[in-house]
């Protein structure tokens, strides 16, 4: 599982409004592609994504997909964790063999 940070650039930052509905087909995409779970706004700094479903190198090469990045909007940072807590609606999220 991933999450990744997405940090609006202080240099282009404010070409988001510009970029935005690129950036959200990307992410529609990475959600029919079973690939994102969650994805949402973190204040005043950007963004961030819950992904699983992938490897390490193909979450860092559909990040780099995405036109936010492309763009020097955000700067991304991919923190890998292995979860092996979770409440009961998030159970799904952990492997049946971390449980």
């Amino acid at each position: 599982m991933f999450i990744v940070l997405l940090r609006l650039s202080k240099d282009n930052g404010h070409l988001a409004e510009h970029h935005f509905p690129a950036h959200k087909a990307w992410l529609t995409q990475g959600f029919e592609d079973g690939v994102f779970d969650l994805a949402g706004r973190l204040s005043d700094v950007g963004g961030a994504i819950l992904a699983r479903n992938t490897t390490r190198a193909e979450i860092e090469a559909r990040i780099a997909s995405d036109p936010f990045v492309i763009h020097g909007v955000a700067q991304p940072e991919i923190l890998e964790m292995s979860p092996s807590v979770a409440s009961d609606a998030m159970i799904h999220l952990i492997p049946e063999d971390a449980r």
